[in-house]
């Protein structure tokens, strides 16, 4: 494993509503993420954590600033993918937030994944 995908992670974000897709799509991908340093928030990495024994490192709960904090993590260049399965039947009370964390991912030119499909191509595509 090279320095830099030490230095870097993939993170890994869920709403609730869609915590069981990235569940069962990390349970297919589980080999080629366990490659990665992986950080999530603290619901989806403990999830993650508990089921299928990754780790997995959280960093904050997405509704209480975790969405800030990952942006934050992209700008200090920490973050090389951003696997974030979104559930967009339901209004979310931090959607300022999400889109803060959306943009900031899209400036910096970090590949986003917002579903199974999308999250497979970069993790397999995808060589930054």
């Amino acid at each position: 494993m090279s320095s830099r995908t030490k230095d870097k992670a993939i993170a890994l974000v869920a709403h609730n509503e869609k915590k069981n897709a990235l569940l069962e799509w990390a349970k297919t991908n589980r080999e080629e993420l366990m490659k990665h340093r992986l950080i999530g928030t603290t619901n989806t990495s403990r999830l993650l954590n508990s089921v299928l024994e990754m780790n997995v490192e959280s960093f904050g709960h997405g509704p209480s600033g975790g969405d800030i904090l990952l942006a934050a993590k992209i700008l200090q260049n920490e973050v090389d993918k951003l696997i974030f399965f979104v559930d967009l039947q339901n209004p979310h009370g931090h959607e300022h937030d999400i889109q803060t964390l959306i943009r900031t991912a899209t400036i910096n030119n970090v590949p986003i994944a917002l579903n199974p499909a999308t999250a497979t191509l970069i993790i397999y595509e995808c060589k930054q």
